[in-house]
């Protein structure tokens, strides 16, 4: 039985998706302390110029002091939902299945959102759906600095600064322009690929 152990994040690295499809048992993170630069908050999408950072604005509390992950609040000054839909438009328009799902995603966007954490697992619930996968998983009740065996460790996944994983190649909007980029968020999977992400997802396999 393979448990791995990850951070809910901003829609997910298709590694992440990898992990999670090929999974036994999930168990989400969700008790550390908040991390700037990583995909809690971001997401990378393959825009007209190349790769594209789409990053979630976040209230910070005083310099140095530390927040758990699930306490973070959203910043809502600025228009950022707005903002990341139009971008997902523009990268995506012509991809051939944006159409097919924009109904399930565009109200991620239409909503004002409080908790970054709770955000994430809404963006979750949407794509296992549009993926058609069912998974089940539990939450952590308590921050552990190491996982121990029988679970696997898949919590640095969520360092967006560190790792890349090369994954087998499909076609992307811009790839023509700019080649193919490897393990951007699992929307340009979703938006290029549609029904035949799931399988993509079930053939790749990933190790740290």
């Amino acid at each position: 039985m393979k448990s791995i152990v990850l951070h809910p994040t901003y829609f997910g690295s298709i590694a992440q998706y990898v992990a999670m499809t090929n999974a036994d048992e999930i168990i989400f993170e969700n008790e550390d302390n908040y991390q700037k630069q990583t995909y809690r908050n971001r997401m990378y999408v393959y825009g007209a110029n190349g790769k594209l950072l789409l990053n979630i604005p976040i209230r910070h509390k005083g310099k140095g002091s530390r927040q758990k992950y699930k306490d973070v609040r959203i910043e809502n000054d600025f228009q950022w939902q707005k903002l990341h839909w139009k971008s997902l438009e523009t990268a995506y328009r012509t991809s051939p299945f944006f159409e097919y799902y924009e109904d399930e995603l565009r109200p991620l966007f239409e909503k004002k959102k409080e908790f970054l954490l709770d955000f994430n697992y809404e963006c979750m619930q949407v794509i296992l759906d549009c993926l058609q996968l069912e998974v089940s998983y539990t939450k952590t009740q308590e921050y552990a600095i190491e996982i121990a065996s029988p679970h696997t460790d898949l919590r640095p996944i969520v360092n967006a600064k560190h790792l890349t994983f090369e994954l087998e190649k499909y076609t992307q909007v811009f790839d023509t322009k700019h080649g193919f980029l490897t393990d951007l968020c699992i929307l340009d999977l979703l938006f290029n690929e549609g029904t035949n992400a799931l399988p993509y997802l079930e053939k790749q396999s990933i190790t740290l």
